[in-house]
């Protein structure tokens, strides 16, 4: 890995400082003045449809040049595709877009298309990246990730079922996938799909070598094809997360090019495992935004209210919740930017026990400081006028949507017990 100088003092260098600023005064100026705009047309029967201010909030991010800036350095080193940030960078950015629920989007940083460019960065075709990265990195269309199958423990990715058989110049899909997050937009033209392909990979012939992690794949799927079907949207906490949306797809004899297959046969895990380093801490550095957001919308709350004579911030238990959520915040984004760090610096692989750590402690203790923000704003805090239930549903899915903690657990403890 390339050399890079420590970080100053755990901040923002320079250069993120500057890219921090301008995503600041655009959260100010454009982002939370509409956010209202947004959980309306969420309740309107038009939810499934995109709100055109959406796309004008687009365009402004993209002339600032407040675009495309989650794509490390490290998969773009000739900076063709994002601003050429690293990991450590991008973190406090990111931060500061997961403030808001649907701001990512408005930077075309939002999962899963961020996981799904980065796929194709590193592992797609000329061809490939012709037809459906460029379209992604420009903000024309939306992308999904169909992997956990409802039939499965998805937990362990190699229960994926779902087939992808070779039949002449074309690969045949069959499977039925859910929590396909993204599937419900029109915007979505295309699927990364996860299947096993029966004929083994394209590194031992026929079954030659075979092992639980070379027989599964990766394929892009156009979301028009004959076969396609989403089944239903999927609830989250009762949030259908719309026009977004979490569905259940079945793929039933769905034909693609042979030139959809991503890297080759039997190179599924070889391609997940470039997926998930990046891709998932940004989901650890986002729950930190939500929790700082939190915990000021609490700070506003308790200052503000009377209860027993006094302003709630003078009753000891919320002086110590909010003592407790500036103890764990801190902790937490130190811990994230030590894994980022460490990826710029040493690689994914050697981060992977950071990472796992950051997996766990952010979600959890993002859902300790909403649910301290919920407690303070008593009945307000679970209903639709504040952002706070609706940050909770969204984090304590995370605890299983970006692997359960369990896994995570595993996987520290077993990096811990090699050390001996």
């Amino acid at each position: 890995m390339a050399h890079n100088p420590l970080p100053p003092m755990f901040g923002p260098t320079p250069r993120a400082q500057m890219y921090l600023d301008k995503i600041n005064k655009f959260m100010d100026d454009h982002i939370y003045p509409n956010e209202h705009k947004f959980f309306e047309h969420e309740q309107s029967a038009h939810r499934w449809t995109v709100l055109p201010l959406m796309e004008e909030l687009k365009a402004k991010a993209k002339q600032e040049g407040l675009w495309n800036l989650f794509i490390p350095l490290e998969s773009d080193p000739q900076v063709k595709y994002g601003a050429g940030l690293t990991n450590y960078e991008y973190a406090f950015l990111c931060e500061a877009m997961g403030k808001c629920l649907w701001a990512p989007e408005v930077f075309n940083c939002a999962a899963p298309d961020t996981g799904n460019m980065e796929v194709l960065i590193k592992y797609g075709s000329e061809h490939q990246k012709k037809k459906w990265l460029q379209p992604l990195l420009d903000g024309k269309i939306r992308s999904c990730f169909a992997m956990t199958e409802p039939a499965v423990a998805s937990s362990d990715a190699t229960n994926i079922a779902s087939t992808i058989k070779r039949e002449g110049n074309e690969y045949v899909i069959n499977g039925r996938k859910w929590w396909t997050s993204g599937a419900m937009d029109p915007r979505c033209k295309v699927a990364v799909f996860m299947g096993v392909t029966p004929t083994g990979n394209n590194r031992g012939g026929k079954d030659e070598g075979r092992t639980l992690y070379n027989k599964h794949s990766m394929i892009l799927v156009p979301m028009d094809a004959p076969g396609v079907k989403i089944i239903r949207p999927l609830l989250v906490f009762g949030y259908d997360d719309s026009p977004h949306g979490h569905a259940e797809v079945e793929f039933t004899n769905v034909r693609v090019p042979l030139e959809n297959m991503i890297l080759g046969e039997g190179r599924g895990f070889e391609i997940a495992q470039g997926r998930l380093g990046p891709g998932r801490i940004h989901h650890c550095m986002r729950s930190i935004g939500t929790a700082e957001r939190a915990l000021s919308i609490m700070k506003k709350r308790v200052k503000s209210r009377v209860a027993f004579n006094k302003p709630l911030i003078f009753h000891g238990t919320i002086a110590a919740d909010i003592c407790n959520s500036r103890l764990d915040l801190e902790q937490a984004r130190l811990l994230t930017l030590k894994a980022a760090y460490t990826m710029d610096t040493k690689g994914n692989k050697e981060a992977r026990n950071l990472i796992a750590m950051i997996k766990i402690v952010a979600p959890n203790v993002a859902l300790n400081v909403v649910d301290r923000a919920i407690q303070a704003h008593g009945g307000a805090g679970v209903c639709q006028d504040f952002p706070l239930a609706r940050m909770w549903a969204g984090l304590r899915t995370l605890r299983i949507a970006d692997g359960p903690d369990e896994v995570h657990r595993l996987t520290v403890s077993k990096l811990e017990m090699a050390k001996l």
